[in-house]
Protein backbone atom coordinates (compact mmCIF):
# COMPACT_ATOMS: atom_id res chain seq x y z
CA UNK A 1 0.00 0.00 0.00
CA UNK A 2 0.99 3.62 -1.06
CA UNK A 3 2.26 5.91 2.22
CA UNK A 4 -0.37 8.44 2.93
CA UNK A 5 0.74 11.98 2.70
CA UNK A 6 -0.84 14.07 4.87
CA UNK A 7 -1.28 18.37 4.84
CA UNK A 8 0.49 19.68 7.78
CA UNK A 9 -2.03 21.73 9.86
CA UNK A 10 -0.67 24.92 10.94
CA UNK A 11 -1.11 25.17 14.80
CA UNK A 12 -0.43 27.94 17.50
CA UNK A 13 1.38 26.96 21.36
CA UNK A 14 2.07 28.74 24.03
CA UNK A 15 5.82 29.67 23.79
CA UNK A 16 7.01 28.15 26.95
CA UNK A 17 5.64 24.53 25.79
CA UNK A 18 9.22 22.77 24.07
CA UNK A 19 9.23 26.61 22.04
CA UNK A 20 11.09 29.13 24.84
CA UNK A 21 12.10 29.71 28.05
CA UNK A 22 9.82 31.94 28.82
CA UNK A 23 7.92 31.24 31.41
CA UNK A 24 7.36 33.73 35.00
CA UNK A 25 10.43 31.59 36.73
CA UNK A 26 12.76 31.64 33.04
CA UNK A 27 11.40 27.78 32.74
CA UNK A 28 10.31 26.15 29.88
CA UNK A 29 7.58 22.96 29.65
CA UNK A 30 8.53 20.15 28.23
CA UNK A 31 5.93 18.02 26.38
CA UNK A 32 5.82 14.91 24.73
CA UNK A 33 3.06 15.05 22.64
CA UNK A 34 4.21 18.64 21.52
CA UNK A 35 7.53 17.30 20.71
CA UNK A 36 5.88 14.68 18.41
CA UNK A 37 4.22 16.65 16.75
CA UNK A 38 7.04 18.82 15.41
CA UNK A 39 8.24 17.21 12.43
CA UNK A 40 3.91 16.61 10.97
CA UNK A 41 2.64 20.28 11.84
CA UNK A 42 3.69 24.10 11.71
CA UNK A 43 3.79 25.44 14.45
CA UNK A 44 3.17 29.14 14.90
CA UNK A 45 4.27 30.05 19.54
CA UNK A 46 4.18 33.38 21.26
CA UNK A 47 3.95 34.32 24.57
CA UNK A 48 1.73 36.25 25.70
CA UNK A 49 3.18 37.77 28.98
CA UNK A 50 6.01 38.57 26.93
CA UNK A 51 4.42 39.68 24.21
CA UNK A 52 2.93 43.08 26.51
CA UNK A 53 6.23 43.84 27.49
CA UNK A 54 6.88 41.79 30.37
CA UNK A 55 10.35 40.31 30.83
CA UNK A 56 11.97 36.42 32.13
CA UNK A 57 11.88 35.77 34.94
CA UNK A 58 9.17 38.16 36.05
CA UNK A 59 7.12 38.26 38.85
CA UNK A 60 4.01 35.84 38.23
CA UNK A 61 0.68 37.23 36.92
CA UNK A 62 -2.68 36.77 38.67
CA UNK A 63 -6.14 37.15 38.09
CA UNK A 64 -8.12 38.83 40.61
CA UNK A 65 -11.52 39.43 40.97
CA UNK A 66 -12.65 43.26 41.83
CA UNK A 67 -16.29 45.20 41.27
CA UNK A 68 -15.21 46.26 37.76
CA UNK A 69 -14.74 42.62 37.12
CA UNK A 70 -11.93 40.22 36.35
CA UNK A 71 -8.21 42.14 36.31
CA UNK A 72 -5.06 40.63 35.25
CA UNK A 73 -2.53 42.31 37.69
CA UNK A 74 1.50 41.14 38.64
CA UNK A 75 0.97 38.96 41.80
CA UNK A 76 3.07 41.24 44.23
CA UNK A 77 3.32 44.80 43.67
CA UNK A 78 -0.34 44.48 41.60
CA UNK A 79 0.43 46.17 38.74
CA UNK A 80 -2.80 46.10 36.13
CA UNK A 81 -1.60 44.47 33.31
CA UNK A 82 -5.26 44.09 31.99
CA UNK A 83 -5.42 46.80 29.08
CA UNK A 84 -2.06 45.53 27.62
CA UNK A 85 -3.54 41.74 27.57
CA UNK A 86 -6.62 42.71 25.57
CA UNK A 87 -5.13 44.93 23.14
CA UNK A 88 -2.51 41.77 22.29
CA UNK A 89 -5.40 39.50 22.25
CA UNK A 90 -7.24 42.01 19.73
CA UNK A 91 -3.88 42.17 17.58
CA UNK A 92 -2.92 38.16 18.03
CA UNK A 93 -6.47 37.22 16.82
CA UNK A 94 -6.60 39.08 13.81
CA UNK A 95 -3.13 37.51 13.04
CA UNK A 96 -4.55 34.11 13.60
CA UNK A 97 -7.30 34.60 11.77
CA UNK A 98 -5.29 35.53 8.33
CA UNK A 99 -3.49 32.19 8.79
CA UNK A 100 -6.41 29.92 9.44
CA UNK A 101 -4.85 27.68 12.22
CA UNK A 102 -6.16 24.62 12.70
CA UNK A 103 -6.07 24.53 16.07
CA UNK A 104 -4.28 25.39 19.11
CA UNK A 105 -2.36 24.20 22.42
CA UNK A 106 -2.04 26.37 25.57
CA UNK A 107 -0.36 26.47 28.74
CA UNK A 108 -2.42 24.86 31.77
CA UNK A 109 -3.89 26.51 34.47
CA UNK A 110 -1.43 30.17 33.13
CA UNK A 111 -3.44 32.95 34.05
CA UNK A 112 -2.79 34.32 30.48
CA UNK A 113 -3.35 30.99 28.27
CA UNK A 114 -5.11 28.51 30.56
CA UNK A 115 -8.08 27.42 28.83
CA UNK A 116 -9.99 25.82 32.58
CA UNK A 117 -8.82 25.62 35.74
CA UNK A 118 -7.21 29.08 36.81
CA UNK A 119 -7.21 30.24 40.25
CA UNK A 120 -9.14 33.57 41.24
CA UNK A 121 -7.42 35.69 43.95
CA UNK A 122 -9.67 38.78 45.54
CA UNK A 123 -6.20 40.92 45.56
CA UNK A 124 -2.56 40.83 44.50
CA UNK A 125 -0.02 40.11 47.53
CA UNK A 126 0.08 37.03 50.02
CA UNK A 127 -3.70 35.94 50.09
CA UNK A 128 -5.47 32.86 49.36
CA UNK A 129 -7.53 31.97 46.25
CA UNK A 130 -11.00 32.34 46.27
CA UNK A 131 -11.21 28.70 45.78
CA UNK A 132 -13.09 29.44 41.88
CA UNK A 133 -11.52 28.98 38.54
CA UNK A 134 -11.70 30.88 35.25
CA UNK A 135 -10.09 30.85 32.09
CA UNK A 136 -6.73 32.99 31.29
CA UNK A 137 -7.05 36.07 29.70
CA UNK A 138 -5.70 35.15 26.03
CA UNK A 139 -7.16 31.90 26.46
CA UNK A 140 -10.92 33.50 26.66
CA UNK A 141 -10.07 35.68 23.71
CA UNK A 142 -9.40 33.56 21.50
CA UNK A 143 -11.79 30.63 22.51
CA UNK A 144 -14.28 33.22 21.41
CA UNK A 145 -12.43 34.60 17.96
CA UNK A 146 -12.34 30.76 17.48
CA UNK A 147 -15.32 28.99 17.98
CA UNK A 148 -14.91 25.80 15.19
CA UNK A 149 -11.38 25.59 16.11
CA UNK A 150 -10.38 23.49 19.20
CA UNK A 151 -7.97 25.06 21.66
CA UNK A 152 -6.42 22.48 24.37
CA UNK A 153 -3.93 22.40 26.70
CA UNK A 154 -0.82 20.19 26.73
CA UNK A 155 -2.21 18.30 29.63
CA UNK A 156 -5.30 17.86 28.46
CA UNK A 157 -3.46 16.08 25.16
CA UNK A 158 -1.89 13.58 27.73
CA UNK A 159 -5.41 11.74 27.30
CA UNK A 160 -5.16 9.40 24.33
CA UNK A 161 -9.18 9.83 23.78
CA UNK A 162 -8.97 13.88 24.05
CA UNK A 163 -5.34 13.51 21.64
CA UNK A 164 -7.00 11.31 19.16
CA UNK A 165 -9.66 13.94 18.44
CA UNK A 166 -7.76 16.74 18.16
CA UNK A 167 -5.26 15.20 15.68
CA UNK A 168 -8.12 14.15 13.84
CA UNK A 169 -9.56 17.85 13.74
CA UNK A 170 -6.64 19.41 12.77
CA UNK A 171 -5.51 16.87 10.10
CA UNK A 172 -9.43 17.17 8.47
CA UNK A 173 -9.14 20.99 8.88
CA UNK A 174 -5.54 20.95 7.03
CA UNK A 175 -7.07 18.56 4.48
CA UNK A 176 -10.20 20.48 3.62
CA UNK A 177 -8.02 24.06 3.15
CA UNK A 178 -6.13 22.37 0.92
CA UNK A 179 -9.35 21.30 -0.87
CA UNK A 180 -10.62 24.95 -0.63
CA UNK A 181 -7.57 26.21 -2.26
CA UNK A 182 -7.90 23.76 -4.85
CA UNK A 183 -11.37 25.15 -5.82
CA UNK A 184 -12.50 22.00 -7.60
CA UNK A 185 -15.60 20.38 -7.04
CA UNK A 186 -14.15 16.80 -7.69
CA UNK A 187 -11.83 17.77 -5.01
CA UNK A 188 -14.50 18.24 -2.73
CA UNK A 189 -16.76 15.27 -3.49
CA UNK A 190 -13.46 13.00 -3.44
CA UNK A 191 -13.07 15.00 0.46
CA UNK A 192 -16.62 14.12 1.48
CA UNK A 193 -16.58 10.25 0.16
CA UNK A 194 -13.20 9.30 1.66
CA UNK A 195 -14.19 10.97 5.31
CA UNK A 196 -17.63 9.01 5.19
CA UNK A 197 -16.79 6.84 7.88
CA UNK A 198 -14.68 9.07 10.21
CA UNK A 199 -17.44 11.84 10.00
CA UNK A 200 -20.25 8.84 10.24
CA UNK A 201 -18.31 8.33 13.65
CA UNK A 202 -19.16 11.75 14.62
CA UNK A 203 -21.63 13.31 13.77
CA UNK A 204 -24.19 11.35 10.74
CA UNK A 205 -26.80 14.21 10.50
CA UNK A 206 -23.78 16.92 9.51
CA UNK A 207 -22.76 14.11 7.70
CA UNK A 208 -25.80 13.96 5.83
CA UNK A 209 -26.32 17.86 5.48
CA UNK A 210 -23.31 18.06 3.99
CA UNK A 211 -23.42 15.16 1.45
CA UNK A 212 -26.45 17.48 0.33
CA UNK A 213 -23.95 20.27 -0.17
CA UNK A 214 -21.84 18.31 -2.21
CA UNK A 215 -24.30 17.32 -4.64
CA UNK A 216 -24.96 20.55 -5.44
CA UNK A 217 -28.76 20.25 -7.27
CA UNK A 218 -28.82 24.09 -7.17
CA UNK A 219 -25.50 24.80 -8.98
CA UNK A 220 -24.47 26.85 -6.52
CA UNK A 221 -20.95 28.73 -7.47
CA UNK A 222 -17.52 27.01 -5.94
CA UNK A 223 -17.26 30.14 -2.97
CA UNK A 224 -20.96 29.42 -1.72
CA UNK A 225 -20.01 25.79 -1.84
CA UNK A 226 -17.32 25.34 -0.22
CA UNK A 227 -18.20 28.47 1.98
CA UNK A 228 -21.30 26.73 3.52
CA UNK A 229 -19.96 23.08 3.36
CA UNK A 230 -16.72 24.49 5.51
CA UNK A 231 -19.87 25.54 7.92
CA UNK A 232 -20.85 22.23 8.71
CA UNK A 233 -17.51 20.83 8.90
CA UNK A 234 -16.71 22.82 11.85
CA UNK A 235 -19.94 21.33 13.81
CA UNK A 236 -19.31 18.06 12.99
CA UNK A 237 -15.83 18.32 13.97
CA UNK A 238 -16.31 20.01 16.98
CA UNK A 239 -17.21 17.51 19.72
CA UNK A 240 -15.34 14.10 20.54
CA UNK A 241 -17.37 11.55 19.03
CA UNK A 242 -18.56 9.02 21.32
CA UNK A 243 -17.33 5.40 21.67
CA UNK A 244 -20.87 4.26 21.17
CA UNK A 245 -21.37 6.42 17.53
CA UNK A 246 -17.46 4.78 16.75
CA UNK A 247 -18.76 1.48 17.24
CA UNK A 248 -21.74 1.35 15.23
CA UNK A 249 -19.34 2.48 12.90
CA UNK A 250 -16.93 -0.38 13.27
CA UNK A 251 -19.70 -2.84 13.00
CA UNK A 252 -20.69 -1.06 9.63
CA UNK A 253 -17.12 -1.50 8.34
CA UNK A 254 -17.44 -5.11 9.74
CA UNK A 255 -20.65 -6.19 7.39
CA UNK A 256 -18.53 -5.78 4.13
CA UNK A 257 -16.59 -9.15 5.21
CA UNK A 258 -18.18 -10.20 8.01
CA UNK A 259 -19.55 -13.51 6.09
CA UNK A 260 -15.78 -14.20 5.07
CA UNK A 261 -14.25 -14.09 9.00
CA UNK A 262 -14.37 -17.62 10.89
CA UNK A 263 -16.81 -17.98 13.96
CA UNK A 264 -13.20 -17.53 15.99
CA UNK A 265 -12.10 -14.23 14.28
CA UNK A 266 -15.65 -12.53 14.92
CA UNK A 267 -15.57 -13.09 18.52
CA UNK A 268 -12.35 -11.95 18.86
CA UNK A 269 -13.19 -8.67 17.36
CA UNK A 270 -16.26 -8.32 19.40
CA UNK A 271 -13.87 -8.76 22.63
CA UNK A 272 -11.55 -5.79 20.94
CA UNK A 273 -14.99 -3.79 20.66
CA UNK A 274 -16.11 -4.52 23.79
CA UNK A 275 -12.61 -2.79 25.46
CA UNK A 276 -12.47 -0.40 23.23
CA UNK A 277 -16.23 0.28 24.52
CA UNK A 278 -14.84 0.47 28.02
CA UNK A 279 -12.01 3.04 27.50
CA UNK A 280 -9.15 0.52 27.84
CA UNK A 281 -8.00 0.23 24.02
CA UNK A 282 -7.92 2.99 21.86
CA UNK A 283 -9.70 3.20 18.55
CA UNK A 284 -6.56 2.49 16.28
CA UNK A 285 -6.48 -0.63 17.90
CA UNK A 286 -9.36 -2.07 16.96
CA UNK A 287 -9.41 0.21 13.18
CA UNK A 288 -5.86 -1.78 12.58
CA UNK A 289 -7.84 -5.11 12.80
CA UNK A 290 -10.44 -3.77 10.58
CA UNK A 291 -7.94 -2.66 8.00
CA UNK A 292 -6.33 -5.69 7.84
CA UNK A 293 -9.39 -7.53 6.91
CA UNK A 294 -9.69 -4.17 4.65
CA UNK A 295 -6.47 -5.35 2.96
CA UNK A 296 -6.87 -9.19 2.75
CA UNK A 297 -10.54 -8.78 1.55
CA UNK A 298 -9.68 -6.00 -1.20
CA UNK A 299 -12.22 -4.21 -0.10
CA UNK A 300 -11.17 -0.87 -2.95
CA UNK A 301 -13.58 1.71 -1.01
CA UNK A 302 -12.73 1.32 2.24
CA UNK A 303 -9.08 0.99 1.87
CA UNK A 304 -9.19 4.94 0.89
CA UNK A 305 -11.09 5.76 4.11
CA UNK A 306 -9.67 8.50 6.61
CA UNK A 307 -11.05 6.65 9.62
CA UNK A 308 -8.61 4.11 8.98
CA UNK A 309 -5.56 6.55 9.36
CA UNK A 310 -6.82 10.41 10.18
CA UNK A 311 -3.65 11.12 11.13
CA UNK A 312 -0.05 10.28 10.65
CA UNK A 313 0.40 6.83 12.59
CA UNK A 314 3.56 7.54 13.79
CA UNK A 315 1.37 9.78 15.61
CA UNK A 316 -0.42 7.16 17.48
CA UNK A 317 0.25 5.95 20.86
CA UNK A 318 -1.86 3.97 23.55
CA UNK A 319 0.47 6.12 26.47
CA UNK A 320 -2.51 8.01 28.13
CA UNK A 321 -2.37 10.11 31.79
CA UNK A 322 -5.92 9.94 32.68
CA UNK A 323 -6.00 13.16 32.29
CA UNK A 324 -8.78 15.94 31.15
CA UNK A 325 -11.30 13.09 30.86
CA UNK A 326 -15.16 13.91 30.09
Amino acid sequence: MRQKIFEKPIVFVSKCLEHGHCRYDGSQINSHEIRRLTAYVDFIYDCPEMAIGLPSPREALRKIKTNQGERLVQSVSGTDMTEAMVAYVEEKTQELLRLDVDGMILKSRSPSCGIKDVKIYPSHGKVPSLGKHAKGMFAEGVQMAFQDVLIEDEGRLTNYRIRDHFLSHIFTRADFRKVRGEGKIQDLIAFHSRNKYLFMAYNQKELKVMGKIVANHEKNPWEQLVDEYGQHLALLLKAMPPSKRYVNVMMHILGYFSKQLTTNEKAGFLDLLEQFNNQQIPASAVMSVLKLWTVRFEEAYLLDQTIFEPFPKELITVSDSGKGRI
